[in-house]
């Protein structure tokens, strides 16, 4: 009986031996620079983490025939195993595509924390070689900034690159451009309008030439009027406004007089235009008598001397 169980358990074990063999993959998808037996091999064990050859370069595939998986395997001490009728194994290499839109954003970055890069401005690279394009390893960083030479107020840039996955640094040249959005007119109005937050549009213009014209905020435009005719597309300036007019030129005003608990009011005509807050002229049209006054936000005239005060009482 017992020479019976031997043989038996001997089969045993040899059949789990079998079924336990490591499998010949026919494709492998690999993300670092060496393919080991864990990723040729399906149910590798011990020997896993043990290297077999170099992978090919990012974003690459080759073909590696049976013949130099064998002489690999058994290199590294792998001599069971089943391949299941295969002659080849597809070897990929996964890649990140660093593009030149990737290195503008790493410029980008190292700009402004050097505080080169104004708040919400957006920087345009122009690269000497356009088509940059590199395949780096799958990895969290594929690409790094290792160097930045640029000289604020000059356009051209050096920069070196270390592309994950490649061996030597990557050298790039060109030049920047740093663009802010500035406010324009979204459609043509005539001298006097009074702005609104939908009269306005906002599109990026050179820093350089915004820093030139002088150009306002949105919040400074709104509410305020133009000077003079302007057409649709035109970027607005400080220059082009102004507070809007409380009293105009030639038009007819009430004047006010406050003394104490009594306020008294003429109707007067405005000499001048002005805005709230401004010195005016106006003429008292019942003593044709010229009063100097203020004009205020609701296109009053407030007497403010007290010569005209007695004018306007008619004292």
């Amino acid at each position: 009986m017992r020479q019976f169980i031997l043989p038996a358990l001997f089969t045993v074990l040899a059949g789990s031996t079998a079924f336990a063999a490591p499998v010949l993959r026919a494709e492998v998808s690999v993300n670092h620079p060496v393919v080991t037996v864990g990723d040729m091999f399906e149910d590798a064990g011990l020997l896993a983490e043990r290297a077999l050859f170099r992978a090919p370069a990012p974003g690459t595939t080759g073909m590696v025939s049976l013949e130099a998986i064998r002489a690999a395997a058994l290199k590294a001490g792998l001599t069971d195993y089943t391949q299941d009728g295969l002659l080849n194994v597809r070897v990929e290499r996964r890649a990140t595509v660093v593009d030149v839109a990737t290195l503008t954003s790493l410029i980008s970055g190292d700009l402004a924390v050097r505080g080169l890069l104004p708040a919400g401005a957006e920087l345009h690279a122009r690269f000497d070689n356009p088509a940059l394009s590199y395949n780096a390893e799958a990895v969290d960083t594929p690409v790094t900034l290792v160097a930045l030479r640029y000289q604020p107020g000059a356009a051209g840039f050096a920069a070196r690159f270390q592309v994950a996955g490649m061996d030597l640094p990557v050298d790039v040249s060109g030049s920047l451009d740093m663009l802010v959005e500035v406010p324009h007119l979204a459609a043509s109005l005539k001298a006097g309008a009074v702005l609104t937050s939908s009269d306005i549009e906002m599109k990026r213009v050179p820093l350089d030439f915004a820093d030139q014209s002088g150009v306002e905020s949105l919040d400074d435009l709104v509410g305020k009027q133009l000077r003079r005719n302007s057409r649709a597309g035109v970027m607005l300036k400080a220059a082009d406004v102004t507070e809007p007019l409380a009293v105009r030129r030639n038009t007819q005003v009430t004047v006010l007089l406050r003394t104490g608990p009594m306020t008294l009011t003429v109707i007067g005509q405005s000499l001048g235009d002005a805005v709230s807050g401004q010195p005016v002229q106006v003429m008292n049209t019942v003593t044709r008598k010229i009063l100097n006054g203020v004009a205020t936000a609701n296109g009053t005239v407030e007497i403010t001397t007290a010569a005209a005060k007695l004018q306007v009482a008619g004292l």
